[in-house]
């Protein structure tokens, strides 16, 4: 906690105080936390909730048809690299215990998992039983996971509000759990087992992460009854899970039009009682496939503005493919972007100080530091030397005689010299 506290510039009572309302939570396994002294990657953990910054999530992870072990390894050290708080490893093929293990070991940011692409990635959704719940979840635990999603909130009543849906339940894990229900004509089993996992997760110290099931996959279907039924379940769950001693995260929408952002972060507040709010975006308009990364941003700085204190990234290949490295950057640059620009709206102490010195930097020509402070120095100082040495005093879109703040300058001295100037009749 007081390293939270540190970076935060709170105090250690300031952070104890979050958690214990159930408001700030801080994802990191006691086995991830030790790890560090084994020869792995030392956890570096991070707060989550509206006292402190907005952090930002980066989904990776193997699929059946594309990428491996090694190239999510390189996606973690990019994700960290350009700003991630947290990972999340979606992985659905290939080796999924290997890939885990090897992230996590290579992790300095916090690990989250979907317990349940496990429980069935060689077996169908329909044969899933309780022990295999339980069993997934304790061994996930048990290799350092240190946040899970688990889809406890979408009951078996919910399921007759999805079918005038546009879309239906777009969640991966919403609409195996739906198929499951149908199948067996039983309620969801990750809410029967719910005190059971909660049990296993005290016991490492995982922090739940509540998968929204039934989130919207378009505009059509956003604030919808199928999506705030599940959002009341969501609100039992956290008093359950915080009674049970573990830290919880409530997930939120994916698309939602930009007029209805402020409306459903303050209506999972007063339902989650405080209980942190982790967004997909949220995707303002679903018609730029290929910019989601763009759509999603717009959406995320309102939701972290108006309420959300941890934003799930959105890459260019949202809806497409398996992101590529260079997507998993982009998507990390847009979301910082999106949580800052939050954070300086909401006016947190120190949020500006950065926005400030760059400025500082630029009023003054002084380039050098203008790269240092720039979010990306490589991409800033690669632009800027395209046309133009870096201790050039004026950049090459407007030119030396051009230059706005060079000719403001000049005015600023010749007041100074000169505060009351007679009119010049030589014109």
């Amino acid at each position: 906690m007081e390293r939270v506290a540190q970076r935060e510039n709170l105090t250690g009572e300031d952070i104890r105080r979050e958690v214990a309302a159930g408001r700030l939570v801080i994802p990191a396994n006691r086995l991830h936390l030790a790890a560090g002294e084994a020869g792995r990657a030392a956890l570096d953990p991070c707060g989550i909730g509206r006292a402190v910054t907005t952090k930002i999530n980066a989904n990776i992870g193997a699929s059946p048809n594309s990428s491996c072990g090694e190239m999510e390894l390189t996606k973690l050290r990019w994700a960290v690299q350009y700003g991630t708080d947290t990972v999340m490893d979606l992985s659905t093929g290939g080796d999924l215990d290997a890939i885990r293990e090897t992230l996590i070991a290579n992790a300095s940011v916090p690990v989250g998992t979907v317990p349940m692409y496990s429980m069935i990635v060689d077996k169908p959704i329909e044969d899933l039983t309780y022990d295999d719940i339980l069993g997934v979840i304790r061994k996930q635990a048990a290799q350092g996971v240190d946040f899970f999603t688990i889809h406890a909130g979408i009951l078996r009543k919910h399921l007759p509000l999805t079918v005038k849906r546009k879309m239906g339940i777009i969640s991966r894990g919403g609409s195996l759990l739906a198929k499951w229900m149908v199948h067996h004509g039983r309620e969801n089993p990750m809410y029967d087992l719910f005190d059971e996992i909660s049990a296993i997760m005290a016991d490492y110290d995982v922090a739940y992460s509540l998968g929204d099931g039934l989130r919207p996959g378009c505009l059509a279907d956003a604030s919808d009854d199928a999506q705030f039924a599940e959002l009341e379940t969501m609100g039992e769950l956290v008093a359950r899970a915080r009674a049970a001693g573990v830290q919880t995260i409530v997930e939120g929408p994916g698309h939602v039009p930009f007029d209805q952002i402020q409306m459903n972060m303050e209506r999972q507040q007063a339902v989650c009682d405080g209980a942190p709010f982790y967004v997909l975006g949220p995707i303002v308009t679903d018609a730029f496939p290929g910019y989601d990364h763009i759509t999603s941003a717009i959406g995320a700085t309102a939701a972290a503005y108006h309420g959300a204190s941890f934003l799930c990234y959105v890459t260019p290949a949202e809806h497409l493919s398996l992101p590529t490295p260079d997507e998993v950057r982009t998507g990390c640059v847009a979301y910082k972007i999106a949580a800052h620009a939050a954070d300086v709206a909401r006016r947190l102490p120190g949020a500006r100080d950065w926005d400030d010195a760059i400025s500082d930097a630029r009023v003054n020509f002084d380039w050098p530091a203008h790269m240092d402070l720039a979010f990306d120095s490589d991409r800033a100082s690669a632009i800027r030397r395209r046309d133009l040495d870096l201790d050039a005093d004026y950049c090459a879109m407007c030119g030396h005689d051009w230059c706005a703040l060079r000719i403001s300058k000049e005015v600023t001295e010749a007041i100074a010299n000169n505060p009351s100037p007679q009119p010049n009749q030589q014109l």
